[in-house]
């Protein structure tokens, strides 16, 4: 990749971690309100948090209210594959993807504690490498299953009374060590091809599944040598499973309250210019402590200083969630070869 390296930036909008009674919940209006707020700053994507524990829609549901409210901005809720059917988990994130018209993704997540395990009536979760295996094997199969309808599968024929050309259904046949999938999937192949995987790699359980499967890991880090390692030993491992390092996009993940860091916004945007620019990272993920306070004033203070210097976009430039990262869409796996994606 020649010239300026393209920034990329995101922010969660859920509640709270502190938030334990449904009063805390916000209402569909205020969640379409903020993510009104970082589509009109450009931003790349907006996250929503999840756990089995809180109350209230889980993110999935509150992203797909969302997405006929918002016309640009990425949707990653958090899913979590810990207790869940990837089956379903695959179909709903699919189906996100079609009513937000591609702009889809989903933050992997697992569950290692033993309340939620016993929400489920359960016997407590297993050692976390065990459940990050689990999960990576949950985005292998959702690939796979979204891959399980050729793009050209449904042909719609009136006359016959054919949705579906069968020889473009493909049976994925996945046998892990946790669950096993026939497929096909339920859902046409999303306009994505494959909706946007991120993973965050902070914890070293994470890491062989954000190198192995993620488009975007989000990363913590004290200092931006602390970032460009972790940056490098994804990239790494990236490459050491068949994959590009170049298309997976590394994201500071930084909680902020903005009223009290000090030197307020202007430090933070000097912060990811300076980040960014040396290599550490290819953007920010802001967790603002208070979204409602926080985000206008990073819309305003951080990312137009940033669109100042010409680091970051004035408007966006594609309709899909890949478009705003700049990574391809894959071609289904089981088309024809030299088919376009």
């Amino acid at each position: 990749m020649t010239g300026v390296r393209t920034l990329h930036l995101a922010v969660e909008i859920g509640p709270p971690p502190s938030a334990a009674t449904g009063s805390a919940l916000r209402d569909a209006a205020a969640t379409v309100a903020l993510a009104r707020l970082a589509e009109d700053a450009g931003l790349d994507f907006l996250t929503h948090d999840d756990s089995f524990a809180r109350p209230g829609l889980d993110a999935l549901a509150v992203l797909a209210r969302t997405a006929p409210e918002t016309r640009s901005i990425g949707l990653v809720p958090t899913v979590t594959t810990t207790h869940t059917e990837p089956f379903h988990v695959q179909a709903a994130v699919a189906s996100l993807d079609w009513a937000s018209r591609g702009r889809a993704g989903w933050r992997v997540a697992v569950s290692p504690g033993a309340a939620e395990a016993r929400l489920f009536g359960r016997r407590p979760a297993a050692p976390a490498a065990e459940l990050w295996q689990e999960a990576g094997e949950a985005a292998e199969v959702a690939r796979l299953l979204w891959d399980s309808w050729e793009d050209d599968a449904e042909i719609r024929d009136v006359a016959t009374g054919r949705f579906v050309d069968r020889d473009k259904l493909h049976h994925v046949d996945f046998e892990g060590a946790s669950f096993s999938v026939r497929g096909p999937s339920i859902v046409p192949r999303p306009p994505q091809g494959n909706p946007v995987v991120v993973v965050d790699a902070t914890r070293p359980a994470a890491r062989e599944t954000a190198a192995r499967h993620a488009d975007v890991a989000l990363v913590r880090a004290s200092s931006p040598e602390e970032a460009a390692a972790l940056r490098t030993e994804l990239h790494r491992a990236a490459r050491a499973h068949g994959r590009d390092p170049g298309l997976l996009r590394v994201l500071l993940t930084l909680a902020a309250d903005l009223d009290a860091h000090p030197g307020g916004p202007a430090a933070l945007a000097g912060l990811v210019a300076d980040w960014h620019g040396g290599g550490a990272v290819d953007g920010l993920h802001l967790v603002p402590a208070v979204p409602e306070r926080d985000l206008p004033r990073f819309a305003a203070e951080v990312v137009g200083p940033l669109r100042d210097r010409g680091l970051f976009r004035t408007a966006y430039e594609g309709t899909t969630l890949r478009d705003h990262l700049g990574l391809p869409r894959p071609a289904s796996r089981y088309a024809p070869k030299g088919a376009d994606a």
